[in-house]
Formats: structure tokens, sequence, C-alpha cells
């Protein structure tokens, strides 16, 4: 576990895809960025935090939600989903949050990964082992990785941060009407 220290140089790096469907999944909600940032940086000094989202349709007002992340102080790395010709979609930064994280790691003391997915167990572990970095994790406890949770040195539960999802108006009057 870390022990906070206000001298700490965090870096914050947010596979919002990931606490996107989290969040709509679970809770019928979106995340609360600016909460997220503030528990997440925990009075430390926060280097950087990036957020990575992909373009799917600008129909769907996704720019204004890219510019609320930018509001809540998170640096937007973006690129557009792949289309490939049998209809299949892809769309991670899996490999880009790696490699920013690793590229960071030497100005920072601990990377904070915002993320429940256990693809970034081998991440964690080379942080910590190869830059002897402190690593957190910060996800939705319900849907993250039990081997990412092990692997971090310190497990940040969003399920159990109050404010931290914004309900949805619509999916509670849904849920309250089936009742």
């Amino acid at each position: 576990m870390i022990i906070p220290n206000k001298e700490h140089r965090i870096g914050i790096f947010i596979d919002v895809q990931n606490l996107y469907h989290s969040a709509k999944n679970l809770y019928g909600g979106r995340v609360n960025y600016g909460e997220l940032i503030k528990k997440l940086t925990n009075d430390r000094k926060l280097v950087r935090a990036l957020g990575y989202v992909v373009r799917s349709d600008p129909e769907t007002g996704e720019e204004s939600f890219f510019d609320a992340l930018g509001k809540a102080g998170i640096e937007l790395r973006m690129k557009d989903i792949q289309v490939f010709p049998n209809g299949v979609k892809k769309a991670d930064w899996d490999v880009g949050i790696a490699v920013d994280a690793i590229r960071m790691a030497e100005t920072l003391d601990v990377i904070i990964l915002v993320s429940g997915d256990g693809d970034f167990i081998p991440l964690v572990k080379y942080l910590q082992i190869g830059f002897g970095k402190g690593v957190e994790v910060a996800a939705f406890g319900k849907t993250s990785s039990s081997g990412l949770r092990e692997a971090a040195d310190n497990f940040i539960d969003l399920d159990t941060i109050p404010r931290m999802v914004f309900k949805s108006t619509k999916a509670s009057a849904s849920r309250n009407r089936s009742k």
C-alpha cells in the first residue's frame, strides 16, 4: 500500500471507455470526472491527467463529453474508431496507455491507472519492478479484474466513493416504474 505523501508527483491515466461502460452498465449513469481527479490526487502533486477516448460518431454529442473531460483537467488522447470490412469495430487504447505510462514514469513517483482491465497487469508489474514506481489502480470493484487489483500497490474502489457517478434521471425513472 502506498502511503499518500503531499510531495508525490502523480500521473493519472484514464481508460475512458472502460470507465464509461462500467458506470453505464452498473449504475445507468456517468462518471463525475471532476470528483475522480480530486479523489485520486488526494492533495498530491498532479503532473498530468490523461484520458484516452475514441471518436465514434460526432452526431452523438460526444464532443460535449470531450469538452467536459477537458474542463475537469483531463488532457485527451483521441483516435477514431476502426471499422473493418466485415463490420467489426475496434477501439482500445491499451498499448497507448502503456506507452505513455512507461514514457512518463521517470518524472512520476506514483502512476494511477484508471481501468479495471486485467490486460494492464504486465504494465503494473513493469512500472513497479522496472522503474520502482508506486502504482495505484482505480476502478469500479464490481467490474475490475481481481488480478489487477492484487498487482496494484493500492486499489481505489470507485464503487465506494460518494458522488462518483451521476445517476441518469432517465434510467432512474425507468427502474422506478418497473418496481
